[in-house]
């Protein structure tokens, strides 16, 4: 099973270049498919949806995308390496697409960005950071208070049926650049009982032009989500159940599906 996840703020950056290290771990990622696959949701739940509040919105790349399909994106980032190189992002946008971008520093639990959005969006697994039962119901508690009625909230994480049926192993990315070479070691703790597998990274930063390598430890606590809790979540925050499927496919989730999809609407 993979132990890939959203990217929380490190303790300490290496070669203090911390978003770099994000960016190139995630290369290989096909944003552009991901966000057809929710611009596509957002067409079938909420048609004619302009404005969009993305949670743990990280470097800016899925939100740089739904503005260029044009909505309004406000981007919600705790971390602020993260936002600035968002903004970089933004920065090499076209115009008409950079404007149509806002960010806000803040916890998704907490968060309170001005007016109301016909959309909220949550990916690369950001709900699953959210490992407590209180964490979760302050998160869809804000997502509630953010939409407008009739309003969508789409979001994935980690599957329950998959995680239990098939434990967390050891993985090992190793990803590279001209100037830098990065090593990734994930070996998972899993607690059964809260449902939280600890994802412990060992990462190693070499620089290609002096060998010098680098490493720090990071450990990033995931929550896997069962569709039964997932529909209390939703009626936490005032939403209706509408739909579920497997992440990037929409089939029917099974346990062998380690990515699933959620879409909630605001009740009138």
């Amino acid at each position: 099973m993979c132990c890939g996840g959203c990217w929380p703020m490190a303790e300490a950056s290496v070669f203090g270049d911390y978003a770099r290290y994000y960016e190139l771990l995630y290369r290989d990622k096909d944003y552009a498919a991901e966000a057809r696959f929710v611009l596509d949701l957002l067409e079938r739940h909420a048609p004619g949806a302009c404005s969009l509040l993305e949670l743990g919105c990280g470097g800016g790349r899925h939100a740089a995308l739904f503005a260029g399909a044009g909505l309004s994106v406000t981007g919600v980032e705790r971390s602020a390496e993260m936002l600035d190189a968002a903004r970089a992002v933004a920065g090499e946008l076209p115009a008409e697409v950079a404007g149509r971008l806002q960010w806000l520093q803040a916890d998704i639990r907490e968060v309170n960005a001005a007016g109301s959005f016909d959309a909220v969006a949550a990916l690369f697994h950001v709900m699953s950071y959210q490992t407590t039962d209180a964490d979760l119901r302050a998160t869809f508690a804000r997502v509630g208070e953010h939409l407008a009625p009739g309003g969508v909230f789409v979001f994935d994480c980690w599957h329950g049926p998959c995680v239990e049926a098939e434990p967390p192993q050891v993985r090992v990315k190793r990803m590279a650049d001209e100037a830098t070479r990065v090593t990734r070691v994930c070996e998972p703790d899993w607690d059964r009982q809260t449902r939280v597998v600890a994802v412990n990274y060992e990462i190693f930063v070499e620089d290609r032009a002096t060998g010098r390598i680098e490493s720090l430890r990071e450990s990033h606590p995931m929550r896997y989500l069962f569709e039964a809790e997932v529909r209390g979540f939703f009626e936490h925050g005032g939403l209706d159940f509408v739909a579920s499927g497997e992440w990037m496919t929409g089939r029917a989730p099974g346990p062998d599906t380690f990515g699933v999809y959620y879409v909630g609407r605001k009740l009138p």
